[in-house]
Order: structure tokens, then sequence, then C-alpha cells
């Protein structure tokens, strides 16, 4: 699995970066996966330019966090993700 995210990758900051929500709710379900950064950011859409070409073609928008499966299909969205998660936990 390939976990999008910004630059925060899997942080969590103050009150729970989406990105770093996302991870951690993949990890807590026992997934592993690696990350990939994108650059841009939401807050200031011009950084985002050209940057967020491949997240546009995978999930038709361009905010991260965007999970991709082994086989291909996409999760989009930190709610999204994390409910994957839940639904697919691989640890007890």
């Amino acid at each position: 699995m390939l976990l999008y995210t910004c630059g925060q990758k899997d942080k969590q900051a103050g009150i729970g970066h989406p990105c770093g929500r996302a991870a951690k709710a993949l990890r807590n379900a026992g997934h592993e996966f690696d990350i990939e950064t994108v650059d841009g950011y939401r807050l200031m859409p011009w950084t985002r330019r050209g940057k967020r070409d491949k997240i546009r073609e995978l999930s038709g928008q361009e905010d991260v966090p965007v999970l991709v499966l082994d086989d291909g299909d996409v999760v989009s969205g930190t709610g999204t993700i994390i409910a994957w998660a839940k639904d697919h936990q691989t640890a007890p």
C-alpha cells in the first residue's frame, strides 16, 4: 500500500493532522504501507500548481491523504481511509 501525504507525512501535530490521523489508523489496524509526499498546501492553492497531478489522476481531486491499495483501488480522504482501516483490520 502507498499513502500519499503532504509534507507532514505521518506526524499528527496539535489536534491531529489529517495525514497523520490516516497513517495512525492504518498502523493501528495492522497495515504496513509506504509514504510518498506531495508538495503544495491546501490553504495556499497556488503552491499546488503542477505538483499534485498524480493525486488528481488517482482520485479526481488534489487533497491528501490518498491511499492506493495493493490491488490498485484508491481510498481518498482521512475519514474514508480511517473507516477502510477499521473495516480491514489485520491486527487483533
